[in-house]
């Protein structure tokens, strides 16, 4: 169970700087050639979403009591404001292009993944 938490905490700390990387396009802020309309509510959520997933990255690397918790929060929270992020843009609350699209489809698979792992582990814990 040692690997799962620091592998899932690992891979929080990737999510999370995509999340902080996509709060930058967000801004307004062009990244060599990848740009994104700026959205502020987009912003917010991301940087909240990239800060749950660094609680759980460091509960789950520092070996913290609460680890398992925060693996379990972390995506679950991200998870929800991807979700978030979709509903809007299908309800006309922002713009839609193919680099979001895109990162929305993925990240919310690899946060279910993420959230499926750390449910697994409470579970085979016990």
């Amino acid at each position: 169970m040692n690997t799962l938490r620091k592998s899932l905490g690992a891979l929080a700390v990737v999510y999370a700087l995509s999340f902080y990387l996509g709060a930058l396009l967000h801004t307004g802020l062009a990244i060599g050639p990848v740009t994104e309309p700026v959205v502020v509510p987009a912003v917010i959520v991301e940087t909240v979403c990239g800060s749950a997933l660094l609680a759980g990255a460091y509960g789950a690397l520092a070996g913290r009591p609460w680890a398992w918790t925060g693996l379990r929060l972390g995506p679950a929270i991200a998870l929800g404001g991807v979700l978030l992020g979709i509903v809007a843009i299908t309800f006309g609350g922002g713009q839609s292009t193919p680099l979001n699209d895109w990162y929305h489809r993925i990240i919310a698979t690899l946060l279910a993944l993420s959230l499926g792992g750390a449910l697994y582990a409470s579970r085979a814990r016990r």
